[in-house]
């Protein structure tokens, strides 16, 4: 399945903000009284102009000043409310925002933890990371603060527009007609503008992921002298993302000069027109200062829409990242109860199995083979042959694209998690460790052992012969691990890995080269702690060092796709040879 994220998905705008609300259904009664706020807010902002003009014409004009004071009273308790409910609904709304991210990072954390291995091979983890991260955070950013200012801004509108008409119908019309072409504006920009974001964010993205890749591999660019490679990536990639993220910006604040163009005609309009029903008695001066804080308490709102719908986009743009990892299908999970195996079912068979990675060649093709518990079985063959591939199948690391993987002749894909992995272990040929103690990481994973003491652990790991191995650290259990096992070398990672693999005792062991950077004693001592697992234990080794398979009970040769018996070690390195030629 192709799970390459680097997609042309959108979704449609009422669609997407239809999905996002669905990640404030439990915040319903703070929206609803962050919303009666508002229309509280907006109520008082329509009022003030009104009782402004009304003092003018009645009061300031007849001299009247006592009637002046009582109304500056009441306008100053309504802006007292007025401040007080701007504070609420920002409390609310604010609120509201950083339990959507969290519900949002949640949902988006959640559906990559379900995703197969090859998710994240055909994705960078630094782009993962950016989605998880900063688009998450665009898209809080708008619920959060724009929206809130967002729906303000339209009751404030709704409310002007209102006044407007109701005071005088004809000034009202003329007054709102600049905003018809603002919303056609709209229209015909909008599209452009969240383009432009999704790639800025997609830019943003390739960025951190260069920068990712480039850290984590940076002693390999030391030690061939490369760091022009890094710092030419690097400005490649950081020259894509100041173009993108110019041509966003300039994109995002297209609204604003043409709003308050409009703004300023509505204003003219309103000036010129209004003077002109005053000398025809139609009009009054208070009411024309009235008039024109409406049509500012229009037009300002408008201009704050402005910004306010490039945020939009933008979040619309994120959104449309977020929403492509969540509406990914998980592979759907093979229902079945889990039995004994009858006498003679082998412990693992491959039963006409093909594979290949998306966008890429065929590597196995109608495989089909058997392993017995108990046995030791070696996988031979030339680099790319499908050995690796092969091994990560038996551990579910991957699925057929044909066929079935068998494990104790059921479907492997009937076995819960939690049973699968601890009946069979995988050693993998670049251990990872991560950060805490070496006593951390070999019972990463291992519930039998997760609340031992240190006593119990140590004895536990005599009885198995693992001490040994241990004392070559200076503070044994206790040594402390970097993120990533740095300070650690290669050999001594794989001797962590492999001590958490056979701490667990799995009925299947599979090693992948897991002696290649380890000295020939140390390999003597771990072939004898091998030896000392259970006798039902089966082993599957793959190795390029052929000394190492010299005991194996049988011998695979894989290569072109084809899997097939080698029979005797000569055989098998005359099959490798030939691979090799043919290669």
């Amino acid at each position: 399945m192709n799970y390459n994220l680097n997609t042309d998905q959108k979704s449609g705008t009422r669609a997407a903000v239809k999905k996002m609300l669905q990640f404030m259904a439990a915040e319903k009664k703070e929206l609803y009284l962050a919303f009666f706020v508002m229309m509280l807010n907006a109520g008082i902002t329509m009022l003030t102009p009104y009782l402004i003009g009304y003092t003018i014409d009645h009061y300031i004009q007849a001299g009247q000043y006592q009637g002046v004071i009582r109304f500056a009273g009441l306008l100053l308790v309504l802006y007292i409310i007025w401040a007080g409910t701007e504070y609420l609904q920002t409390k609310l709304m604010g609120g509201v925002g950083q339990r959507m991210l969290y519900s949002l990072r949640n949902a988006v954390f959640n559906k990559l933890q379900q995703l197969p291995v090859a998710f994240f091979n055909q994705n960078k983890s630094g782009d993962l990371i950016s989605r998880i991260n900063s688009d998450t955070d665009k898209v809080n950013q708008f619920f959060s603060q724009s929206l809130m200012q967002f729906v303000d801004s339209i009751f404030t509108m709704l409310g002007a527009a209102i006044f407007l008409v109701s005071i005088n119908v004809k000034l009202g019309a003329a007054s709102l007609a600049p905003a018809v072409l603002i919303l056609l504006f709209v229209q015909l920009v909008s599209a452009w503008v969240k383009k432009k974001n999704a790639a800025s964010m997609k830019s943003t993205g390739d960025l951190s992921a260069e920068i990712q890749e480039s850290l984590q591999n940076f002693k390999t660019i030391i030690t061939f002298n490369r760091r022009d490679y890094f710092r030419n990536g690097f400005d490649e990639a950081n020259e894509k993302n100041y173009k993108s993220a110019i041509k966003a910006g300039l994109a995002n604040n297209v609204f604003t000069p043409v709003f308050t163009l409009f703004s300023n005609v509505a204003q003219l309009v309103v000036l010129v027109y209004g003077i002109y029903l005053i000398t025809q008695g139609e009009f009054t001066i208070g009411l024309l200062i009235s008039f024109i804080a409406y049509v500012q308490n229009f037009y300002l709102p408008l201009r704050q829409l402005a910004a306010l719908w490039a945020g939009f986009q933008a979040a619309m743009a994120a959104w449309d990242r977020i929403a492509v990892i969540l509406q990914l299908e998980v592979p759907p999970a093979i229902t079945g109860q889990v039995s004994a195996a009858a006498e003679g079912t082998p412990l693992l068979e491959f039963r006409k199995v093909s594979f290949q990675y998306p966008d890429g060649k065929q590597v196995l093709h109608d495989i089909n083979f058997r392993m017995e518990a108990g046995k030791t079985y070696a996988l031979v063959g030339p680099t790319g042959g499908g050995k690796t591939t092969t091994a990560s199948l038996i551990a579910r690391l991957y699925d057929p694209v044909e066929g079935m993987v068998l494990l104790n002749g059921q479907d492997i894909r009937t076995y819960p998690e939690q049973e699968r992995t601890e009946a069979i272990g995988f050693i993998l040929q670049e251990p990872f460790l991560f950060s805490g103690t070496i006593r951390d990481n070999i019972i990463y994973g291992n519930a039998k052992y997760k609340d031992s003491s240190k006593e119990q652990l140590t004895a536990v790991l005599q009885e198995a012969g693992l001490e040994q191995l241990l004392a070559r650290f200076d503070q044994g259990l206790d040594t402390p691990v970097n993120a990533g096992g740095d300070g650690i070398s290669l050999g001594q990672k794989q001797l962590i890995a492999f001590v958490r693999a056979v701490l667990r005792q799995p009925a299947l062991l599979i090693l992948d080269e897991a002696t290649a950077n380890i000295d020939t004693v140390t390999e003597q001592q771990l072939q004898q702690i091998l030896e000392r697992l259970p006798a039902e234990t089966t082993r599957v080794i793959i190795a390029h060092r052929l000394n190492t398979i010299e005991n194996a009970d049988e011998i695979f040769f894989v290569n072109a796709g084809s899997l097939q018996m080698a029979g005797s070690l000569d055989n098998a390195l005359h099959l490798l040879l030939e691979g090799k030629r043919e290669s």
